[in-house]
């Protein structure tokens, strides 16, 4: 007795809050002078783009008989070596790092996501994940997270903009090493901010600009490594902000870009074990100064 009143329960509060009735479907029509459902579609949906033919979905299946399909599926795909490189790198996680972080239920629990349980390890997970990307980039402060490196690197732009009240220029120096698609994002953002954009070699052409900000590649899309601190150095003594795009797990060996006085690193977390996903997604990192936090993207935990 005790489900079964359970269950009226939870039909009733699924009727009451869980979508529209029947009552208000009906005044909306009126008040739109909309005859029928299926009129509406007709006045909203184009029908160049409605399936005419019913969905070939053929017979239901068990939970069993689903992922032995979808495993099949799977193992036409051919999984084959990838060389591109430009910021997108195979990994291998460790079983440790697998048992410990990524499969530890300490992170979630069997709870629905507006419960406080689940919320706590969120928390502290984001909270682990901004304190990581401090400790490697050398800088101030972190956000949890942005969407991948171009993106991160169009938003660092626009903060040195908002932030460099010393230069009134609308250029931007972007070094010839930057990863290509990185590139393409910011040529794009760059158009309807009304910002130009120059590419170039930051040690010989860098001076013969007046630019409030410049971005560098560390390493650079072809895997140089150089030493970026002179030009920071050069690009600060223009009253520039400097960005520097980094490949995250090459800051365990190699000098800290704010060690180096950049004023926001950024780039792709991809490297410390999420799959290439044939090119995405991957979240990005994004780290500033603290006298930027009040103009830094995304959110910060």
């Amino acid at each position: 007795m005790t489900s079964l009143y359970a269950l009226e329960q939870h039909d009733d509060f699924i009727d009451r809050h869980i979508g529209p009735s029947d009552a208000d479907i009906t005044s909306m029509l009126e008040t739109m002078n909309i005859q029928s459902l299926d009129a509406l579609i007709d006045d909203t949906v184009p029908a160049s783009i409605r399936q005419k033919n019913d969905l070939q979905i053929g017979e239901s299946c068990t939970e069993t008989e689903t992922l032995s399909y979808l495993k099949a599926l799977a193992k036409q795909n051919k999984v084959n070596k990838s060389y591109i490189g430009m910021g997108y790198y195979d990994t291998i996680v460790p079983p440790v790092i697998l048992r410990n972080v990524l499969e530890n239920p300490g992170w979630y629990t069997a709870y629905t996501p507006y419960q406080p349980e689940i919320s706590q390890g969120r928390l502290e997970a984001l909270l682990n994940y901004q304190q990581m990307i401090i400790d490697l980039t050398g800088m101030d402060i972190a956000n949890a997270s942005l969407l991948d490196e171009a993106t991160a690197a169009a938003e660092a732009m626009a903060l040195c903009k908002r932030s460099n009240r010393k230069v009134k220029s609308n250029k931007f120096f972007v070094a010839e090493g930057v990863h290509p698609q990185t590139l393409d994002v910011l040529q794009t953002r760059a158009y309807y901010y009304g910002f130009e954009l120059i590419v170039g070699n930051p040690v010989t052409d860098l001076a013969e600009h007046d630019v409030f900000g410049v971005l560098l590649q560390y390493p650079s899309s072809t895997g140089e490594v150089v030493d970026i601190a002179p030009i920071i150095e050069q690009a600060h003594g223009m009253n520039a902000l400097v960005c520097v795009a980094a490949d995250l797990m090459s800051l365990v060996m190699l000098k800290a870009p704010g060690e180096m006085e950049a004023d926001v690193v950024l780039g792709s977390s991809q490297r410390f074990g999420i799959p290439m996903g044939y090119g995405g997604p991957h979240a990005a990192f994004f780290a500033t100064r603290d006298k930027f936090k009040r103009t830094m993207p995304g959110r910060i935990i």
